[in-house]
């Protein structure tokens, strides 16, 4: 298994999960910390959400988790929310900055 283009598959769905009150994907915004896969083909992602009170604190975790969970090469797919480090505009890319007007 190759791990970096199994993380890349994995980015590409991220990159369809979207809040739904900020027209910028999750990966792009910076919520996703970190992600892990193991040698039995288990990706682990850690992930934050933009506040504590986010609106679909309950629904955009479980989606995230239904979507990558369609790779094939993948057994089992968990998400962990965090909010240490708290999330802030910092963390987003550049060009989630240039969409929101935030440069």
């Amino acid at each position: 298994m190759d791990k970096r283009a199994l993380e890349n598959k994995i980015v590409d769905v991220l990159k369809t999960c979207y809040d739904p009150e900020i027209p910028v994907d999750i990966y792009e915004l910076g919520l996703i910390y970190e992600i892990k896969i193991s040698d039995e083909g288990e990706a682990d992602i850690l992930m934050t959400l933009t506040s504590p009170n986010c609106p679909v604190a309950e629904s955009l975790p479980r989606d995230v988790e239904d979507k990558v969970a369609f790779l094939k090469e993948l057994t089992a797919v968990r998400v962990t929310i965090t909010f240490e480090p708290t999330w802030t505009k910092d963390m987003m890319s550049e060009e989630a900055q240039l969409e929101l007007g935030f440069m």
